[in-house]
């Protein structure tokens, strides 16, 4: 358990503010990404239906590869995610040092 005291100095740790500066610039851009591609499939087949009923290889049209590379995108972030966590976790280890001195 953390006493309200050690959490400020804790908070106050120039490596604190810095793991916190890394998740925010990973994370946020990430999830506007990730919620920009998410939501253009239903926007394009419901402003641009000629376009995603564009044939790309025999029966399938562009939705379904678009939706297909969703899948993709969204393990893509993951794996990013997962290298990234490394680093945080790293950047963490050097707090939690830091704080226990």
């Amino acid at each position: 358990m953390i006493s309200s005291t050690q959490w400020e100095r804790v908070a106050a740790l120039d490596e604190f503010k810095a793991l916190l500066d890394a998740k925010r610039k990973f994370i946020v851009p990430a999830t506007i990404f990730f919620l920009v591609y998410y939501f253009a499939l239903p926007i394009l087949v419901g402003y641009a239906p000629h376009l995603m009923e564009t044939k790309v290889l025999g029966v399938v049209n562009l939705a379904y590869v678009f939706a297909l590379s969703q899948f993709f995108m969204a393990w893509i972030l993951a794996a990013m995610y997962l290298r990234a966590a490394g680093r945080f976790d790293e950047m963490a280890k050097d707090v939690v040092d830091k704080a226990r001195r």
